[in-house]
């Protein structure tokens, strides 16, 4: 399959239909390790897929409301269908970040986008903030013609009062990294439901990115999926 601008623009209008949006992508270098492509083949190509803001939210769970009331990991399995969808006779194997063994995506979103992780683990994007996110990608046994990637602006660099180590009662973001357990433990005890019902009080304490946050409701939802960890 041979690549054009518009075989690109037609995947992201495929994914738009359901919130989703392409996040950038590049080709493997000769001397890197690719995953396979569709048949096998190493990739050659890579396009990021994701999310900005809370746009896929009314897709799924119009798909959620269709669905039995106990399943597993919904949001992952919503996500592999509809990108998985997209790749179908479009030359690609879709990939998501829940597969095992795990892909590299962090490293693959830094190439894509030339963006930086922020205190919180979360790459910091210089227009969504902390407020998006990657759903899956699309690998393709073609090269696929995409400019390179820009160093975005590191909104962090110029944060000097880094509200978003200041913010969580138990101190879960440190120099140190994260404090899983504590973390953990905060969330599920009496004095976590601010953070149940409205997400993680560091995250939601960055100033940037803010028209993109996501709705208290997405966000008791992503906590809720951590909790049962």
């Amino acid at each position: 399959m041979t690549f054009s601008r518009g075989a690109v623009e037609e995947i992201a209008a495929a994914l738009a239909a359901s919130g989703l949006i392409l996040r950038g992508g590049f080709s493997f270098g000769d001397d890197q390790v690719a995953p396979a492509g569709p048949s096998g083949a190493p990739a050659k190509s890579v396009l990021l897929v994701g999310q900005a803001g809370a746009a896929p939210w009314p897709h799924f769970q119009r798909w959620l409301g269709q669905q039995a009331r106990d399943i597993a990991n919904p949001l992952d399995t919503w996500s592999r269908e509809v990108i998985g969808a997209v790749a179908q006779g479009r030359g690609a194997r879709a990939v998501s970040p829940s597969d095992r063994p795990y892909l590299p995506f962090q490293q693959w979103a830094m190439r894509a986008e030339g963006l930086k992780p922020s205190p919180l683990g979360i790459l910091m994007h210089p227009t969504y903030g902390l407020w998006h996110a990657y759903r899956g990608a699309l690998l393709f046994e073609d090269e696929i013609p995409l400019p390179d990637a820009h160093v975005a602006i590191h909104l962090c660099d110029i944060c000097v009062e880094k509200p978003c180590l200041k913010s969580c009662p138990v101190d879960a973001y440190s120099g140190q990294g994260f404090a899983h357990e504590a973390c953990l433990g905060h969330v599920r005890g009496p004095r976590g439901e601010p953070c149940r019902s409205g997400g993680c009080l560091d995250r939601n304490a960055c100033p940037f990115g803010t028209d993109y946050r996501y709705p208290p409701e997405v966000q008791a939802f992503h906590m809720a999926a951590f909790a049962r960890l």
